[in-house]
């Protein structure tokens, strides 16, 4: 993931600052170099690279400290504020209490626009909201039928007709039948065009204008880089109720300059897509954003992961709770391991922890994950007397348990060494022994707040 390379790029050059024994002017123009090197490789827009950088090196070094902040702790601060500046300022989908809210998704051919439309559809279902999908794309062959997988994958009602041939009437009519069905919110995925923007805004304006959406919002590919400046900018002259959804950020090296070039154009940016899965979409707060490539993390997002996974059937308050008592079994770690798979993939979930996520090596992180799977595996391969008491676990049962899951005795035994470690951890999981300030601190009184510990 390139965005990830620019965050370990930035966080380098911060780390350079943190270990100087003096932050003088010099090392501060080495930091600004730095930094112009990491965006320009992130295909950051030239001019926005250059005034970007005059204002940090003129901020750090014009700038009187503020009282009790130290001059590292000063370039750190400047240097977040501006980049959260660069890629501009917060904005949400707020949903009307008491009726139907209507979002009509546009966008060109080929930026995601249908697979967008579904993760947003299940990002609002997971807060607990009514949510429903209209197909009004008769366009494209087998758009129906692709949002209509979507829809069962992630357990939405999704209307269409692929026999249709006008797009706006079978808009008007699936919104409205939703509205009867009273949804929180209806989700139109409209058809999309291959360079030719102008048929795209005139099919958009007559859908509009037949539907009354609260909110349309415009799908933008991050692989497009710069590019998409041009698409946002004639977005917002056609409609003055636009945002903005990015999208393919999990594997681009443009990724940056998508999204400085879209909040260049005032346009609001509100979700962007980070990968192939349902859940992989973000509401896109650049504060929060910024941190991450920082290394500072986004705990705020962990707790609410951590929160709609434990709001699910599969998984109980008392589980979580066990655990922090250090009540810990093979089984319970099973079961968490199963909980950790539905919040995401593990790498995703460590760039939210503070200093992990730009420190871990990518080649370090995925072994980590395939050893995750083959644990998995392995106590798949035995029995529930086993997970609930690993101490009967001898020779014979750990040869038995090898042949069965397809992996090696040395494994299994290691396996059981991390339980042994795993066991000792939770026992310090108490109010005395936790930290009381800091990232983790505020995370673990979030949890016993909402009654997770």
């Amino acid at each position: 993931m390139v965005l990830e390379k620019l965050g370990k790029a930035l966080y380098g050059a911060l780390q350079k600052i943190a270990k100087a024994p003096h932050v003088d002017e010099g090392i501060v123009k080495e930091l600004v170099r730095d930094i112009q090197r990491a965006l320009l490789q992130a295909d950051v827009n030239v001019q926005l690279v250059s005034d970007l950088t005059k204002r940090i090196q003129n901020r750090v070094l014009k700038e009187k400290l503020p009282v009790g902040v130290t001059r590292r702790e000063h370039v750190l601060r400047v240097v977040y504020e501006e980049l959260s500046s660069l890629l501009g300022k917060p904005a949400t989908l707020e949903l009307k209490p008491d009726r139907s809210t209507v979002l009509l998704m546009v966008g060109l051919q080929g930026s995601g626009k249908t697979t967008s439309a579904a993760k947003l559809a299940n990002y609002f279902k997971k807060k607990g909201f009514k949510v429903g999908a209209v197909c009004a794309d008769t366009f494209r062959a087998g758009a129906y039928e692709q949002l209509s997988q979507l829809g069962q994958k992630v357990g939405i009602e999704v209307i269409g007709d692929p026999g249709a041939k006008d797009p706006v009437e079978l808009a008007k009519r699936g919104v409205e039948e939703m509205k009867l069905k009273r949804y929180d919110l209806i989700v139109v995925d409209s058809a999309g065009r291959h360079k030719r923007e102008e048929d795209l805004m005139v099919e958009m304006k007559r859908i509009a204008e037949a539907i009354k959406p609260d909110e349309i919002m415009l799908v933008v590919d991050g692989t497009l880089g710069q590019q998409v400046r041009d698409q946002a900018a004639a977005f917002t002259r056609a409609t003055p109720i636009g945002s903005i959804m990015v999208t393919k950020l999990d594997g681009t090296a443009k990724g940056g300059g998508a999204l400085s070039a879209v909040a260049a154009t005032g346009a609001p940016i509100k979700f962007i897509g980070t990968g192939e899965h349902m859940d992989d979409i973000e509401l896109f707060s650049p504060p929060r954003f910024v941190a991450r490539l920082l290394g500072m993390g986004d705990l705020e997002t962990l707790l609410r992961r951590v929160e709609e996974v434990v709001r699910s059937e599969e998984v109980k308050k008392e589980d979580l709770k066990d655990v922090f008592k250090g009540k810990l079994t093979l089984k319970m770690v099973y079961e968490q391991l199963e909980m950790v798979g539905k919040m995401g993939p593990l790498k995703k979930l460590v760039q939210l922890i503070p200093g992990l996520g730009v420190s871990i090596p990518e080649d370090q992180m995925k072994l980590g994950e395939e050893k995750l799977k083959r644990f998995k595996v392995i106590m798949q391969s035995m029995t529930p007397q086993e997970l609930e008491n690993p101490e009967v676990l001898n020779a014979s049962r750990i040869r038995r348990i090898a042949l069965g899951s397809g992996t090696s005795e040395v494994e299994v035994r290691e396996l059981l060494k991390q339980y042994e470690l795993m066991k000792k951890l939770v026992k310090s999981f108490s109010k005395r022994r936790l930290p009381r300030v800091g990232p983790l601190a505020k995370f673990v009184r979030e949890m016993e707040r909402k009654g997770l510990r």
